[in-house]
């Protein structure tokens, strides 16, 4: 198994994190409920470290996409593995993305939760890595820019491993 590199500390992570807690509720009216939809699997700590950070009135759900399978680059073929148990219309919706790579994956989950008439939708990804993007799609909310690196850690995977570690970490020889 490959060796991972800290990228990103954890403490720098979290310290990021609640920063954009603090940056989506200032844009959101006092009183307003936020949505946020978090994609599996990736995004689940991201999401519990997001939530933790804010003291809106927010509700969650998780959508599963896959694009990947069980490499390391983008199939570039996206598949609803698991749809939200509930409406989104007419309500606040954030996204919640562990990485924005080709920008497929999201284009296509922003086209799909569009349609189902939101009040609004917006993203918010942990990690943007802007050289990859093959599609142009707007993120409002970014964690970090990393360069072109297969990362795991916190959420992200290489084959279902690694997602434990508190950091992002680089894989040597990937």
């Amino acid at each position: 198994m490959p060796m991972p590199t800290i990228l990103i500390d954890a403490p720098t992570i979290h310290e990021r994190i609640r920063a954009m807690a603090a940056e989506i509720e200032r844009e959101y009216p006092s009183g307003d409920e936020i949505h946020l939809v978090a994609v599996l699997k990736g995004g689940f700590m991201f999401l519990a470290d997001l939530v933790r950070g804010m003291s809106a009135d927010v509700t969650m759900d998780f959508m599963a996409l896959s694009s990947y399978g069980k490499g390391t680059t983008s199939s570039g073929q996206v598949r609803v593995l698991k749809d939200l148990d509930s409406s989104l219309e007419s309500r606040h919706v954030i996204i919640v993305e562990d990485i924005v790579d080709t920008g497929l994956t999201l284009h296509y989950l922003q086209d799909i939760l569009r349609a189902r008439a939101p009040k609004s939708l917006r993203t918010a990804c942990l990690l943007s890595k802007p050289s990859r993007r093959q599609v142009d799609v707007h993120v409002d909310y970014i964690g970090f820019t990393i360069e072109d690196r297969f990362v795991v850690g916190y959420g992200l995977d290489y084959a279902e491993k690694y997602r434990n570690l508190p950091y992002i970490a680089v894989l040597e020889g990937e």
